[in-house]
């Protein structure tokens, strides 16, 4: 696990923002083919991808009858689809445009044997061009490429640590690909609250009391790579809690708010996987003991702080 400051490298989203929003839209289409093709569960989990040895997978899923599995290579710079006939792949490189990635991906499907419908055309950004016909974001920056799979990998460890500290339930560390965010959360048990004027995504997303805690690079109106945490539905008196270390802070999010702490904050810490760990467990404990959850009752053995 990466530990020390060196190992964590910069992120300016200024310095990668063409690549970034090209490879969110790169996930999006694989995205959209996991959602097609994975069983439903509860939450949207079976629409996610997962960070691997090197990079994003969506592990194995199906349709036509085979079984298959699409990654993102981002330490060889390819794009990958593994079936029992071996792997097919073609190159990421600058140049390449979501109209060329959406049919590259198409035209190996169909050399498998594969067939998969998706709505083409990105949901939950500013971006709106069908995937077919956009040829405006291609832009491919190994160096920022890498230095973003070098943080989901560390993100991906520090969650899994923090996910043992809890034996309720738990989702996987996954990655949201409309949001491209990387995230675990911890529920309750609880139902929420109906939410009738919410869209049916929404209402599956939060039909349980949830705390939620990630990591997203940054995008058009969080300008830095940040590490969040929100609890839903939101408690009164949510904010009056304290957060760890001194620099986390509450932030308004229309109505309602999120934790949330700098990346650069974290790599610069003595200790990043401590400082990173102590402000999800502060964010943990700000939403359970507001919505009166039994945080006794939900600690796991692998607590570092034990039963107590």
């Amino acid at each position: 696990m990466i530990g020390r400051m060196a190992e964590l490298p910069a992120l300016p989203l200024d310095e990668w923002e063409p690549t970034k929003d090209t490879l969110h839209l790169w996930a999006q289409i694989v995205g959209k083919i996991r959602l097609a093709t994975a069983p439903p569960q509860n939450h949207w989990w079976n629409a996610t991808l997962y960070v691997d040895s090197c990079g994003l997978t969506t592990r194995r899923i199906r349709a036509s009858g085979r079984d298959f599995e699409l990654a993102f290579d981002l330490v060889g710079h390819r794009f990958l689809l593994r079936t029992d006939d071996g792997v097919e792949s073609f190159p990421l490189e600058d140049g390449l445009s979501v109209a060329d990635f959406y049919e590259r991906l198409f035209a190996l499907l169909a050399a498998a044997g594969i067939r998969v419908e998706i709505r083409a055309e990105p949901y939950g950004v500013p971006m709106d061009t069908p995937f077919a016909e956009d040829r405006e974001h291609a832009s491919y920056d190994r160096d920022a490429v890498e230095r973003f799979r070098a943080v989901l990998e560390w993100v991906d460890a520090t969650l899994q640590e923090f996910a043992g500290w809890f034996c309720g339930k738990c989702s996987p560390v996954q990655v949201f690909w409309h949001s491209f965010d990387i995230a675990v959360a911890r529920y309750s048990g609880r139902r929420a609250p109906a939410m009738p004027a919410a869209n049916a995504v929404t209402r599956e997303a939060y039909s349980h009391e949830v705390i939620s805690f990630g990591f997203w690079p940054g995008d058009a109106t969080v300008r830095t790579p940040t590490f969040y945490s929100y609890t839903s539905p939101e408690p009164a008196g949510l904010t009056e809690r304290p957060l760890r270390p001194d620099t986390a802070l509450w932030v308004p999010t229309g109505s309602s708010h999120q934790a949330r702490l700098d990346y650069e904050d974290v790599r610069r810490a003595a200790d990043p996987r401590a400082a990173l760990l102590e402000f999800l467990e502060s964010a943990y404990e700000a939403g359970a003991s507001a919505a009166g959850w039994d945080e006794q009752a939900f600690r796991s053995s692998w607590d570092p702080r034990g039963r107590g």
